[in-house]
């Protein structure tokens, strides 16, 4: 135990001098862009998202439930030693299972939404499957097998939307609202953030971010799922099922992503699925946020909370004549380091363990002499 606190403080402080750097990049682009707004429009990133008080609150965390969730996808997976890029498609198609649910199967009454959800998590873990099984079976690299399945169900929520009447809102080129019983209730939440788009929504997330880690730290098929990543062949040797462990590892990361999706299109602030080519942005901001969280649960909870307040306070940006996408310059920025960090961080470790066997095979040797 002693020896894992020094990396994980280390872990912590590289993301956080991540942010520091990132949000001087952003001050600099700001001066470049107008000097004499630059101050001004600084102070409204730190503060933005508390000009409207608890309603500022409540709408940082309407913005981080859906990237919460995504970056939890991103970030289980690689616990498990795969990378999911694959939350776009997830996402899209768990929240396809939510809305054809919100929208037809409206005889459900209270259960509605709740149903709903659990249609977009088994949606979101079926698109996880496929990579899952390609790699199991097939040593298919999952980056490359996500990534198609990303195009695939982007394309196939189009055009099943667009040929179905019932779905499809040809006015608007979207999906129709879903039933009022299958908004997700706020859960009280109104009342503490008055005029926000918060809901129940934030709380499953959190409820999902808790129950990952247990998993992950506190169970036998947790141990089993990081054993596998970190080295299958001597998984396989102790009697782990590898290939099972894998499929499964992809389908709750597919699950998490498309909860991602329903609790989005289910929110009830007006959200449709476009008909248009543009993959997800949800999620592969699940990404960035997985590598703020060093794809820690616990961390990804915050740094999602983190990058939805960046991005509630960049609204506020037009006031001063400045583009909103510097926000996006920000938080890009703010991966790189993190990344960075994260590459810095591997390389060290593995010159420590190379030093330290080398060290254990000189006092073998001095020992048998």
């Amino acid at each position: 135990m002693k020896q894992k606190q020094p990396r994980d403080y280390n872990g912590i402080l590289s993301s956080i001098f991540a942010i520091v750097l990132g949000l001087i990049v952003g001050l600099i682009i700001l001066f470049l862009c107008n000097p004499a707004q630059a101050l001004p429009g600084f102070a409204t990133i730190l503060t933005g998202a508390f000009t409207h008080g608890a309603k500022g609150i409540g709408q940082v965390f309407y913005y981080a439930t859906p990237i919460i969730l995504t970056g939890l996808s991103v970030g289980f997976a690689f616990k498990t030693g795969l990378f999911n890029i694959g939350t776009p498609g997830q996402f899209i198609m768990g929240g396809f299972g939510a809305v054809y649910v919100g929208i037809l199967w409206t005889s459900l009454g209270p259960a509605h939404w709740f149903v709903a959800l659990l249609a977009s998590v088994v949606m979101g873990a079926v698109w996880g499957l496929v990579p899952g099984l390609l790699k199991a079976y097939y040593n298919v690299n999952e980056v490359i097998a996500s990534i198609m399945m990303n195009y695939i169900g982007m394309y196939l929520v189009n055009w099943i939307v667009k040929s179905s009447k019932p779905l499809f809102n040809n006015l608007r080129n979207e999906s129709r609202n879903v039933a009022a019983t299958a908004n997700i209730p706020k859960m009280g939440l109104d009342k503490i953030f008055p005029g926000s788009s918060v809901n129940g929504g934030i709380i499953i997330a959190i409820i999902v971010v808790i129950l990952i880690y247990l998993l992950l730290n506190k169970t036998t098929f947790g141990y089993e799922l990081k054993a596998v990543g970190f080295n299958r062949d001597a998984s396989k040797y102790a009697g782990i099922n590898e290939k099972k462990s894998i499929i499964m590892s992809m389908m709750i990361a597919g699950a998490i992503a498309g909860l991602a999706g329903g609790l989005l299109y289910l929110a009830g602030t007006g959200k449709h699925i476009e008909i248009k080519d543009v993959l997800a942005s949800e999620g592969f901001t699940g990404i960035s946020v997985a590598l703020l969280g060093l794809s820690n649960p616990i961390g990804v909870l915050f740094s999602g909370i983190f990058i939805a307040y960046l991005t509630a306070g960049g609204f506020y940006l037009q006031l001063f004549e400045f583009s909103t996408e510097i926000i996006d310059i920000i938080v890009a920025v703010i991966i790189y380091f993190s990344a960075f960090a994260l590459m810095v961080k591997m390389l060290i470790g593995k010159v420590q363990k190379a030093r330290h066997e080398k060290e254990e095979a000189q006092a073998k040797g001095g020992g048998d002499a």
